[in-house]
């Protein structure tokens, strides 16, 4: 019987050692390498017909057309996002559950909540930026008659508390832009949340509410076909999708500002090759004249990122709202 010496057995073990890893990473480079292979699923946390649904809709058609496989659009909204976002954080992460993350899902819930279901800084790998926009003051003709931000202060003190205010859930930047506004103006208003813009803004049109903040994309063509009524912006300056309506500051609120913004993210542990590469074909997307203009006409403001860009932007978003938060005093159990 013949026996290996201590030296040779480490060097057999180092070498099977070497083979095995070789092996993981040759799997992992193949798995990266032909994705996708299968159907992704692009989970939008709200309901069909806001800013989020559409901005998922326009770049999932892009990259089912780029990539060769079907990005298909599931609404899982409810709770603010928290939902369908919690859905893709406790996915596999193999690329093939993203989600179309929001300033609200990935910055302000974080700090609204009490208790959050994932972790918005270490349960996602960033894949891409895709747009922000600014959010848009609009009212109900059927219900309001003011036409500018001053005569809706002054309506909505004389209606002592009996107008609403609509948004997309409770904690979006929707809900906190109008409480934003409350406090600015000392305007009592009733918060009515539902679940996604697309309910919110039907029900606005219908005069079952009275105001809203909401993201641009969602509303300005209720705006343009008369609908609804448009009475400033909230960004610090003016969009050129509206460029006749004043910012929110310049209509007698100085300071204020709030704004949205709309990112893709893949479970944590995705692999790195799996996300640079939907990163480039996001970037991609986004360059064509086609989306280009669409975004422009939305009011949708590009912004090219890597990865690590975007999670630096991520992270100083998510401070820069647990502030506003705090000063806001909303909380949500």
């Amino acid at each position: 019987m013949s026996f290996l010496s201590s030296t040779t057995r480490r060097s057999v073990l180092g070498l099977a050692l070497s083979a095995s890893i070789s092996l993981v990473t040759g799997a992992a480079w193949s798995q990266s390498a032909s994705y996708p292979s299968r159907p992704v699923r692009l989970i939008v946390p709200f309901a069909p017909g806001g800013t989020t649904d559409i901005f998922a809709r326009l770049i999932g058609e892009k990259l089912s057309q780029s990539l060769g496989q079907q990005f298909i659009i599931e609404n899982r909204g409810g709770a603010g996002g928290n939902i369908g976002t919690d859905a893709v954080a406790k996915a596999d992460p193999d690329g093939y559950t993203l989600v179309m993350g929001t300033v609200g899902t990935h910055a302000i819930n974080p700090s609204l909540y009490a208790k959050m279901p994932y972790d918005a800084l270490n349960d996602f790998a960033p894949v891409a930026f895709v747009a922000g926009v600014p959010n848009l003051m609009v009212v109900s003709p059927k219900k309001v008659k003011a036409t500018n931000v001053q005569e809706f202060i002054a309506e909505a003190k004389a209606a002592s508390g009996k107008m609403t205010m609509a948004s997309s859930g409770n904690g979006t930047s929707i809900h906190l832009s109008g409480e934003l506004f409350k406090q600015m103006t000392g305007i009592e208003m009733p918060h009515v949340p539902y679940r996604g813009s697309g309910p919110a803004v039907n029900d606005l049109i219908g005069g079952q509410v009275d105001v809203m903040f909401d993201n641009l994309p969602s509303s300005i063509e209720q705006v343009r076909s008369g609908n609804l009524r448009a009475l400033a912006v909230t960004s610090s300056k003016r969009s050129p999708a509206i460029p006749d309506k004043p910012t929110l500051a310049e209509a007698g609120l100085p300071g204020f500002e709030a704004s949205s913004w709309f990112a893709l993210f893949a479970p944590k542990g995705t692999p790195p090759e799996i996300t640079s590469k939907l990163n480039q074909e996001v970037r991609k997307a986004l360059e064509t004249p086609e989306l280009q203009k669409r975004f422009a006409d939305l009011g949708g403001e590009i912004k090219p990122m890597s990865p690590d860009e975007l999670m630096a932007y991520v992270k100083a978003e998510h401070e820069k709202w647990a502030k506003v938060v705090k000063t806001s005093g909303a909380k949500i159990d």
